[in-house]
């Protein structure tokens, strides 16, 4: 009956209190990630005002920051949980401080990639390079097609896009070298629009300043333009045509959805003004294989 007293009454006692440090753990990490996505969902019913509009910059700051300080928060009280649960147990923490040194070191070595990861996150954040919302294109280490979509999570060790065609893709941050953010503070839809050469240049610019000035008149296109669409002029000339551009800055990220329209638009002036848009050459045809040499 000794032993089972005696394991009855550690039960009692360091026992109870390891379960309700750890469950005590659980209960405020669960407490700070449910402020955490309180604050987040604030920030973007703000941000958004009830519309599927981009975040601006201090509203996708802020969301980077409170998920990083979220995650910085639960990992400090779950390590401060297992340091009161290891003294209950009656491992002398202050006899681990040279196990856990050697430990560091080694593993300071063994996951170089990792604290460069969190290394790279916080200059990340810090800097502004871009947060929750935005639209990037991402190059990583060793080339290769650069990663396209929305910002959908930043945290100090990943981030993770939300490419066009659904897919997610998570990118470590200290694989990252180089950053364009496509949707910093304005954006620019640019339409080039291909003429023959034989065509009224002058008049080409009437019809697409017209189409500038319509688009901005119109209330479902003006919410997303910061000013009207200008006609730059000639861009460049060809053999068998030229190129006329057209600019529009619009709100941060739309800029495609921008460009669509106003090609839409330009197409339907054209064909009313009987303007002609030069189709692109066809793709050349392989070349036929030689045939090998009679025997």
């Amino acid at each position: 009956m000794g032993p089972f007293t005696d394991l009855l009454d550690w039960l009692a006692g360091r026992g109870l209190e390891i379960v309700l440090i750890i469950l005590g753990s659980v209960l405020v990490a669960r407490f700070i990630s449910w402020v955490g996505d309180r604050i987040t969902s604030r920030i973007d019913a703000r941000s958004t005002g009830g519309d599927v509009l981009v975040r601006s910059e201090a509203a996708k700051h802020r969301h980077s920051l409170t998920q990083v300080l979220t995650w910085t928060l639960i990992v400090l009280v779950y390590t401060v949980a297992a340091f009161y649960v290891l003294d209950r147990l009656g491992v002398p923490v202050t006899g681990l401080v040279a196990p856990a040194t050697v430990l560091g070191v080694g593993l300071g070595f063994g996951a170089q990639r990792v604290v460069g990861d969190v290394l790279a996150g916080f200059f990340l954040i810090t800097e502004r390079q871009y947060g929750f919302g935005d639209v990037v294109s991402i190059q990583v280490v060793g080339g290769g097609d650069p990663a396209n979509g929305t910002v959908e999570d930043v945290t100090l060790r990943i981030t993770r896009l939300r490419s066009a065609d659904g897919e997610v893709v998570t990118i470590p941050n200290g694989q990252i070298v180089k950053v364009v953010n496509l949707s910093r503070d304005w954006a620019r839809a640019v339409v080039d629009v291909p003429v023959p050469t034989t065509a009224d240049v002058t008049r080409v610019n009437d019809v697409l300043r017209d189409v500038g000035r319509a688009a901005f008149a119109d209330p479902e296109l003006r919410r997303l333009l910061l000013d009207e669409p200008s006609v730059m002029g000639v861009e460049s000339i060809d053999l068998d045509q030229v190129n006329v551009r057209v600019v529009a800055r619009t709100l941060p990220g739309r800029q495609f959805e921008v460009g669509r329209d106003l090609r839409e638009r330009i197409v339907l002036a054209f064909a009313r003004e009987g303007l002609t848009i030069t189709p692109e050459p066809p793709a050349a045809a392989p070349a036929p294989a030689r045939q090998g040499a009679q025997q």
